[in-house]
């Protein structure tokens, strides 16, 4: 019982620390991103929509993650008449990293595998958008995967960084 006590907080010890301490890669200057109100990180591409895509495809497949699906959500809307900016949506995940979230709570399999967001603005400028990992964990009440939020959070920086603007 004490060894199970031990490797908790030993667990949580590093989680904690590895929290406190890391910074996102391929950000400036080593800052965390800015989060919204409504747990969306969102970083400008430095390139246009196509490239941007296949460059967060290309990344996302050399980090070795499974990619599930690309939707286009602007062919989508074309099919039904109705007009919306270029917006596609990549969903992809870790299995092993993933359902470790599901097993916490099986409601978070509401936000896994990872969806990230590739869209225009208005401005002809094109962005990133994903939920903060934290953001999830707080929203389904999963406090036993600090860890392993932290590790999510890390991987999606990195692949957002892939085409961010500097």
């Amino acid at each position: 019982m004490s060894n199970c006590i031990t490797q908790a907080c030993a667990a949580a010890l590093l989680a904690f620390s590895l929290m406190a301490s890391s910074t996102v890669p391929g950000s400036a200057e080593g800052v965390r991103p800015v989060v919204s109100a409504s747990g969306i990180i969102a970083a400008r591409s430095a390139y246009g929509m196509e490239e941007t895509v296949a460059r967060l495809k290309k990344d996302i497949a050399a980090k070795g993650i499974t990619f599930f699906q690309e939707i286009d959500q602007s062919a989508l809307a074309s099919k039904a008449r109705i007009e919306l900016r270029p917006s596609i949506l990549l969903i992809f995940g870790n299995p092993p990293l993933g359902t470790q979230f599901i097993t916490a709570n099986p409601q978070a399999g509401l936000d896994w595998p990872v969806r990230l967001l590739v869209y225009r603005d208005a401005a002809g400028a094109v962005w990133t958008a994903y939920t903060d990992f934290a953001w999830i964990a707080k929203r389904h009440g999963v406090n036993s995967r600090d860890m392993q939020f932290h590790m999510a959070s890390e991987v999606a920086a990195s692949i957002v960084s892939s085409v961010a603007a500097h």
